[in-house]
């Protein structure tokens, strides 16, 4: 169905963690790994996986015996392991980016234990490139109280987790999500890749769901490009998500391709943030082929190849969407449409 062999396609295993609550329980590595081989396309099937390295799947604590079983059990899938979200939040762990003490230390060693993990897997043979997602772990509020100073103090935590991943051989991406404090729009979150100024270690982890809300200014009104009521003028839509890309583009180095309605969710412990949809729902606003070529390919139109996968993200989907087959295949479907417009071999 497609010639292309690149970007590979991966399915993030966070949707089976992240917001979930009571009434959402975690659905579990094996039953998000069964899915994803399961998942097929006119022959097509997902190259790999997207890691979060947090109990209940993968405890950031792993020995290496653990390291290595999982490692046998991807790789026994036919499937690859790329990229790692780490645990940097404090309710799994870390620390505050924005807390120049006990949070700056817990964030770093989460960065650095994820880094141990994820260079392990690589020695295993399982992994072939994909970066480690770290954000900010705080609030856009608490932010606000001091933009300029909480900037700095963020950007210095993460020029030390970048020392950390270096030192690992690793690539960290930050997360632009409206969520997350110095990260929360566009703009702002160019000016903390600035101010962290580490190139080739720092970059920029481009979701389509987020990077949709970036263009309406949510928790950044000053920093809106489109209005809700825009939303069905595709060219002002594209006006505004090329502006928005052409920004980040140069920073990205890991992709999530995904739809959103134009709304924040949130769920479990998660605070509100994109919309992740189904790659099939009607009230989708993104043409999920034509503007992931807006973060894929160059200004010419020729690929960035500046990742070796994508990946799909469908965090805090219902766990009954989630453990429908036929929700991986849509999935798969839509990917395949991605990779046919804008990969390469």
């Amino acid at each position: 169905m497609t010639e292309n062999s690149f970007p590979k396609l991966h399915n993030a295993m966070w949707p089976g963690l992240v917001g979930k609550g009571e009434d959402e329980p975690p659905i579990s590595l094996d039953a998000m790994l069964d899915m994803t081989q399961a998942a097929e396309v006119d022959g097509v099937k997902f190259d790999g996986v997207d890691l979060f390295l947090a109990d209940p799947h993968t405890s950031i604590d792993a020995d290496d015996d653990t390291i290595k079983a999982l490692a046998d059990n991807v790789g026994a899938r036919g499937l690859e392991i790329g990229s790692a979200v780490a645990p940097v939040w404090p309710p799994v762990g870390g620390g505050s980016a924005m807390d120049p003490g006990d949070g700056r230390t817990a964030f770093l060693e989460a960065v650095r234990k994820s880094c141990h993990i994820m260079g392990r897997l690589r020695d295993l043979g399982v992994r072939h490139g994909g970066v480690i997602r770290v954000d900010t772990a705080t609030g856009v509020e608490e932010w606000a109280a001091d933009p300029a100073g909480n900037t700095a103090v963020m950007a210095e935590t993460l020029r030390q987790a970048c020392d950390i991943a270096a030192d690992h051989g690793e690539k960290l991406a930050a997360e632009g999500e409206i969520c997350w404090g110095g990260m929360h729009s566009w703009q702002h979150m160019v000016e903390l890749l600035e101010a962290v100024d580490r190139p080739g270690v720092m970059g920029f982890q481009a979701d389509m769901a987020h990077t949709m809300l970036y263009a309406l200014g949510y928790n950044a009104p000053e920093h809106a490009l489109i209005t809700a009521d825009e939303l069905a003028d595709q060219d002002k839509l594209d006006a505004a998500l090329k502006t928005i890309s052409d920004a980040l583009r140069p920073y990205t180095n890991d992709f999530h391709v995904a739809q959103n309605d134009g709304t924040v969710h949130g769920s479990g412990s998660h605070d509100k943030t994109g919309r992740h949809c189904m790659a099939t729902d009607a009230n989708g606003k993104l043409d999920i082929t034509k503007h992931a070529g807006f973060w894929l390919n160059n200004p010419d139109g020729t690929p960035t190849k500046a990742m070796r996968h994508i990946c799909w993200d469908g965090c805090m989907f219902p766990n009954k969407v989630l453990e429908t087959q036929g929700t991986w295949n849509d999935i798969l479907a839509a990917m395949i449409k991605v990779r046919v417009a804008h990969g390469w071999n």
